[in-house]
């Protein structure tokens, strides 16, 4: 089905208006000094270049405290957080106390390694958390300013696993305003940038993850994803980042909470710079759940069947994705082939072209009462009333509002009904399902754009909103996707391809991950480029 002629229309009108206030926003946006010409230094201490899971062992075998490993961290975060401003608080001095104590227990421990692994598996790794996660202690914001003196009084359960394992927290990292954005800004802790290039952005909401863990002030680090917001600052910082089937790790004690069917797109899920950490943290993550995937079975790669989807069909929401990408996509087709010996079939599904509209759609479903999801108006006045999109509008165009011009977009598209009833849209969604899982099965991955384009410049999303599309689509499907970095681009900008396997097949992304990593490299340093 075409877009009706007011639909297009509406297209128009709307990339018109956000490139207006896009002009807007670069004429009157201050440029920092740290913005311009700044690279990150290059990593120094051999200590960040080690994944989790290896340091945990090197620090059971006193090879070295986790109190060295802990300042390693807080130095590199010291070091490059003025330019990335990914940190929003800090924990250093307890982190500290808490790397003391690990050693300690070390010292004690008459056990033997085996069972300080086995019951302590990240004992004395540094993990840094996404803001929106209910940390003990640490702001719990969400980068709303109304919210700046909320301070969470328990953990969130991904945390507490991590923490129960012997991972000790630095800090909080920063998100898009209420999580809904592809670019981590707002007005209570500031924009983030990318490591790699200052000028551009770091990805949402767990832009703030994606950034401090590929400027390597931290190892590993959890994120939440309900439209991308693992997947795209993975992508955009060159690091790994899995977005979990459904339902496997908890997502109690977030903000901002779930309503409506939300529950059913949003996933929690380890972001990391290696690979190999991937699949221990999402043991850990999982707590009992874990049981609900095949996390111990091994992958044999050459018994896969393997897919590729270059792109959406065309959708006039979205970019066209660009030729770094489609030629990267292809090399990974042509390694697969050649190293594993089998064929990867190309293949396209009509319905991904509504990706936007379908994921638009579902987002506002109410749930089995016929309870609608909390009005992102609501959401943006918390504690106090909902906001009035029109009036922060006017007062953001005389700097003063709260809330940042994507969040106000944001407010204005759900108070003027964007989202409409469509049987067609449901019929799309219904159809893709069908055709998707029958496609996998249990044995089959496919592999998908992560964005049309790499990292943007700062406040560009603004011009395209809708080419998240690539990863919401994702969610909606229920299906658990693993983002994989690629090298570097023309611009010296990561590349990268998400892994999409069947429901409850997260076992076969992470090893694809895995062999991706090998063969392309996975991340590098930012500050050597």
């Amino acid at each position: 089905m075409a877009l009706s002629r007011l639909e297009k229309v509406q297209v128009w009108l709307f990339n018109a208006f956000t490139g207006l206030l896009l002009m807007i926003l670069q004429f009157f946006s201050p440029r920092s000094p740290l913005a311009s010409g700044k690279k990150l230094s290059a990593i120094r201490n051999p200590l960040l270049l080690v994944p989790a899971t290896q340091l945990a062992k090197k620090i059971r075998r006193k090879e070295v405290s986790s109190v060295e490993v802990v300042q390693a961290y807080i130095d590199r975060i010291q070091e490059v957080n003025p330019f990335v401003n990914a940190v929003v608080k800090d924990r250093f001095a307890a982190a500290l106390q808490e790397a003391a104590q690990v050693d300690k227990l070390i010292e004690e421990e008459t056990g033997g390694e085996e069972v300080l692994e086995d019951r302590l598996p990240l004992l004395g790794v540094p993990l840094s958390v996404k803001e929106c996660f209910s940390l003990q202690g640490m702001p719990f914001t969400t980068g709303v300013i109304s919210r700046r003196k909320v301070v969470a009084s328990v953990d969130a359960p991904p945390v507490a696993l991590l923490k129960r394992a012997g991972a000790i927290p630095l800090g909080v990292t920063n998100t898009s305003e209420l999580c809904m954005w592809s670019e981590s800004h707002n007005h209570l802790y500031g924009i983030t940038k990318n490591p790699y290039d200052l000028e551009r952005i770091p990805g949402g909401s767990s832009g703030g993850e994606g950034s401090i863990i590929a400027a390597a002030g931290a190892v590993i680090g959890v994120g939440t994803d309900i439209g991308g917001s693992i997947r795209l600052p993975c992508f955009f910082n060159g690091i790994f980042g899995h977005k979990t089937t459904p339902g496997v790790v908890s997502c109690e004690n977030q903000y901002p909470p779930t309503s409506g069917r939300q529950s059913e797109y949003l996933s929690s899920g380890p972001m990391c710079r290696y690979a190999d950490d991937l699949l221990p943290m999402l043991k850990i993550m999982a707590g009992p759940s874990a049981n609900k995937l095949s996390l111990n079975t091994k992958v044999d790669l050459k018994k896969l069947r393997f897919f590729t989807i270059p792109h959406d069909g065309g959708s006039v929401y979205t970019h066209p994705v660009s030729k770094e990408l489609l030629d990267v996509q292809r090399k990974v087709v042509e390694r697969l082939e050649i190293d594993f010996g089998v064929q990867v079939q190309q293949v396209c599904f009509p319905g991904l072209r509504y990706s936007f509209q379908i994921w638009d759609k579902y987002m506002v479903l109410p749930d089995e009462q016929g309870k609608p999801p909390l009005p992102f108006t609501e959401l943006m006045g918390e504690p106090g009333r909902p906001a009035w999109p029109l009036w922060e509008l006017l007062k953001w165009m005389v700097g003063r509002s709260e809330h940042t011009m994507a969040a106000i977009l944001l407010g204005l598209l759900e108070v003027t009904s964007w989202s409409r009833s469509s049987p067609f849209i449901i019929q799309q969604k219904e159809k893709l399902q069908k055709e998707v899982e029958e496609l996998l099965g249990t044995d089959g991955v496919v592999l998908y754009p992560s964005h049309p384009r790499v990292a943007p410049k700062h406040h560009h999303p603004l011009l395209r909103p809708f080419d998240f599309a690539y990863t919401g689509i994702w969610n909606i499907l229920g299906l658990p996707v693993t983002q994989c970095p690629l090298g570097l681009g023309e611009e010296g900008l990561p590349l990268g391809v998400q892994v999409v396997g069947g429901k409850l097949q997260d076992h076969l992304t992470l090893a694809v991950a895995e062999y991706l990593e090998k063969t392309f490299g996975g991340w590098r340093d930012p500050g050597a480029n």
